[in-house]
């Protein structure tokens, strides 16, 4: 089993303050862009990357999103709205295109799939899920601390089996080929996906304390261990 440790996360998160390049495989630093739709919980995303040591442009350029090393992708709100943000400004259709690797955060990881029942909206596609709501036997949303099983992915190195991850949604992500962590609420669902270079969280690392730092984290590793091939695709 993947074992986390606080003290291990301190001291890596550290040393990329301390020296980038080395700390990341020699990588150099990174161009880390959040996409800026204006359905999404931006700032506090920015602020985390900030307490890793690093710094994140928010943008909805074209040209800026496909020169960046890495993008997040956020989301909160309702779906069908954030989905016509998206078309208004052409992103619909790059995001889909992009070779680097992708984050896609609670609401930006549910238009990531094929489609969602919240306002009978169209996704992305690139997930092959489509997202359905709580049913009533639960308290909806769900909002709050739950717990990650079945870890599958990079994404999750060093993080231990049943941590626990911050929740807030009414929507999910049934389990799919594409899953890669199990939450559980009155029903197991994917609480992150993967498929290629795009990822996707259902709950919002930003605001799971360490565990989330270091999730975070890992995905800029990720971004370090894919640069060469999506320099070579492009």
């Amino acid at each position: 089993m993947l074992g986390f440790n606080c003290k291990e996360l301190n001291k890596e998160v550290e040393e990329s303050k301390e020296n980038k390049s080395s700390s990341f495989g020699g990588g150099g630093s990174l161009d880390l862009v959040i996409i800026d739709y204006g359905a999404g919980n931006i700032q506090s995303i920015k602020f985390a990357i900030q307490r890793l040591g690093f710094e994140a442009v928010l943008t909805s350029d074209v040209n800026q999103i496909l020169a960046a090393d890495k993008v997040i992708f956020p989301g909160v709100g309702e779906a069908s709205s954030a989905m016509a943000k998206l078309k208004a400004s052409g992103l619909d259709n790059l995001i889909p295109k992009l070779k680097q690797p992708v984050l896609g955060i609670c609401l930006g990881m549910q238009l990531m799939c094929n489609s969602s029942e919240e306002g009978n909206t169209k996704g992305l596609g690139i997930f092959d899920v489509d997202v359905v709501k709580f049913s009533n036997q639960v308290k909806v949303p769900q909002i709050g601390w739950n717990q990650i099983t079945n870890l599958k992915s990079h994404l999750f190195e060093g993080i231990s089996e049943t941590e626990f991850i911050y929740m807030v949604h009414s929507f999910y992500a049934p389990l799919s080929e594409n899953t890669v962590a199990i939450s559980d609420y009155g029903i197991p669902y994917s609480a992150a996906l993967q498929k290629n270079n795009f990822y996707g969280t259902q709950f919002h690392p930003e605001k799971s304390s360490v565990v989330g730092e270091r999730i975070l984290l890992n995905f800029l590793k990720l971004e370090i261990r894919n640069l060469g091939s999506r320099i070579k695709d492009i």
